[in-house]
């Protein structure tokens, strides 16, 4: 019941800031008067205990700080026809019924801001998915000042995660903690850039572990803190006492826009398998088992003899599945996956989906009050058709322009732009892009990779024009 009010933490745009600082005077210290003409006496203030001047987390913040880096990005905004808008009457006497449909001034450029984290020292970054999509140009800003512009290597909507990259050498990186390992009351610190005010770092403690704060496609195991989280603090890090990278902010829950101290940061580990394929392939493979599953109330618990609502209720199996040739049926409660106990079905859907596929797991199941254990082998989850966001490229004062979809062969172009360098170079709607200098291209992540030459030589593309197969150059202008 709280959807309507989570909010993701990056920026959309800043326009204002405004600090108010109430006046404060300090204490004076209390001062007695002896006989006559004596000086006045100050009472010795008392002295700060060994344990508390003892706590300060400098250390670790001078350690782990140079790691957190700015995001900022950069999207065209198309503007749409206006003949919606109400028209001065004085237009409406003069033209009559053929009133001209006005339009926008042309497109209008939005502008985003996050965090990131730098992971290695050849420049690999890795933010929140929601920060950089849709976004034409990435910059990074690090913590000595310097700026980079960063290509998107990868992203994963499902886990809200995306890996940059930028070239540069011998940068400081954050180690990776093991977030199963972090425990309910565990000290924390968030570091970002909140609302573009700067490094900022919030310290605060672990509130609970587990949490899923939506439903759907996404695979979420969020880290619950209240250590402040504002907007623009999205990709940045939450690290343990230690230091170490225990989680991603990523949102919010608040009735207004501001922290109200509940933060989710996107585990350490979740993070750390995403990251490493996105840096091998660009994209994340997931293990398919072929069942829905839902959450175990205490009234289902209770019409199916069960003990607790611990475990996983499988309410249908999908025909062919691995699951239906495991033997998997509806009504079974799912209590171990692999050896380890199943708390509820967001946690064994997200366990399923980050093995392997075609690995062969073993599943525990009640079914009749009985357990019995299944060793399915799972499949592999099909990759959703979408768009990828808006996969243009922009160099200088120029951009491709054009929003593309896999398809059998290659990459459809199902938008352009006409003002872009695509349409320029005649491309056109329906071509479907199979090679970009010799080489297939499958998602929009490759074809971006592809397009992104440093030599400034036009990109040679092989076109399926309408079965006939054609050559065209695409250069930035």
């Amino acid at each position: 019941m709280f959807n309507g009010y989570f909010r993701k933490t990056a920026v959309a745009g800043i326009a204002a800031a405004v600090v108010t600082m109430a006046a404060w005077k300090a204490p004076q210290a209390s001062t007695y008067l002896t006989a006559a003409g004596s000086a006045p006496v100050t009472a010795a203030p008392a002295p700060v205990p060994a344990a508390v001047a003892a706590v300060s987390y400098a250390p670790v913040v001078e350690r782990v700080m140079p790691a957190v880096v700015t995001v900022r990005v950069q999207k065209r905004a198309s503007m749409v026809p206006t003949g919606g808008q109400q028209i001065p009457e004085e237009l409406r006497r003069f033209f009559g019924d053929q009133i001209p449909q006005f339009r926008g001034r042309g497109p209008r450029v939005q502008r985003g801001l996050g965090s990131g984290v730098i992971v290695s020292q050849d420049g690999y970054i890795l933010t929140n998915n929601h920060v950089v999509d849709g976004a034409d140009t990435v910059k990074v800003e690090l913590s000595d000042d310097r700026s980079f512009t960063a290509k998107v290597v990868g992203t994963d909507p499902a886990t809200d995660l995306a890996v940059l990259k930028i070239e540069s050498k011998g940068l400081s990186t954050l180690e990776f903690g093991d977030s199963d390992a972090v425990k309910v009351g565990d000290a924390v610190l968030a570091l970002g850039n909140p609302l573009g005010v700067g490094e900022t770092v919030t310290s605060g403690i672990i509130s609970a572990k587990g949490r899923q704060t939506s439903r759907g496609d996404s695979y979420e195991d969020f880290l619950q803190t209240d250590a402040a989280i504002n907007h623009g603090n999205s990709g940045g890090a939450l690290v343990n006492a230690g230091g170490q990278l225990i989680g991603i902010p990523s949102q919010i829950l608040t009735p207004g826009d501001g922290n109200i101290g509940l933060g989710f940061a996107i585990p350490s580990n979740m993070a750390k398998q995403v990251m490493d394929q996105l840096i091998a392939t660009g994209t994340v493979r997931r293990a398919k088992l072929g069942v829905t599953v839902q959450q175990l109330t205490a009234d289902l618990a209770a019409s199916l003899g069960l003990p607790s609502t611990r475990g996983a209720l499988i309410s249908s199996v999908e025909n062919g599945s691995p699951a239906a040739r495991a033997g998997f049926k509806q009504g079974d409660v799912v209590t171990s996956f692999n050896g380890k106990p199943v708390a509820d079905s967001n946690q064994f859907r997200n366990w399923v989906a980050s093995t392997k596929p075609g690995t062969a797991v073993q599943v525990q199941v009640l079914r009749d009050g009985r357990t019995e254990t299944l060793n399915p082998t799972v499949g592999e989850l099909e990759a959703k058709r979408e768009r990828a966001g808006s996969p243009t490229l922009e160099r200088g004062e120029g951009r491709f322009g054009m929003t593309v979809e896999p398809g059998d062969s290659g990459l459809t172009i199902v938008e352009l732009d006409p003002s872009g360098a695509a349409a320029e170079n005649g491309l056109r709607q329906g071509d479907v892009i199979e090679k970009v200098d010799g080489r297939s291209v499958r998602t929009a992540a490759q074809l971006k990779a592809a397009l992104d030459r440093q030599d400034g030589k036009p990109s040679l593309l092989l076109v399926n024009r309408e079965g006939t197969t054609i050559f065209v150059t695409l250069r930035a202008q």
